[in-house]
């Protein structure tokens, strides 16, 4: 069922029914810079290009190279120095919400808590401990 809701970048109303997050107007002109960005990317000599000089040479706008390297609809395997910022640190990233180091180091972060929270449940473990003694050996 469509929800009505306000289209982000102009401000009009449109129905919203999961497939796009702008009105058809804006998608229209969404879809025309993005022909636009791939008929200069496709050109040999520009395959390396980046961001900026993206943002340069055809005039979109940084966000939506991001939404559109974010959505797979242009390939960081086709075309190199493209990406989209790390949620964590803003490093260019071609997977993921997360950069390979803001990874790692989330990871090593985990195993460290894992590591102390064993090391605490074996030192309360071992504070349980019930010792008997052998009331035989006493006499």
């Amino acid at each position: 069922m469509a929800e009505l809701r306000n289209c982000p970048t102009c401000g009009e109303f449109f129905n919203y029914t999961g497939v796009r997050d702008v009105c058809a107007k804006c998608a229209m002109n969404e879809e025309k810079m993005y022909e636009e960005v791939y008929r200069f990317l496709r050109k040999r000599e520009n395959r390396a290009a980046n961001i900026e000089r993206i943002v340069e040479v055809t005039g979109v706008t940084e966000s939506l190279l991001y939404k559109w390297v974010r959505k797979g609809r242009l390939q960081p395997a086709l075309f190199p120095n493209l990406g989209y910022p790390c949620d964590n640190c803003g490093k260019l990233t071609t997977k993921g919400k997360l950069c390979e180091d803001c990874t790692d180091e989330l990871k090593s972060d985990l195993r460290t808590f894992e590591a102390a929270q064993e090391f605490r449940e074996a030192v309360q473990n071992s504070d349980r401990a019930t010792y008997l003694s052998d009331k035989r050996k006493n006499r």
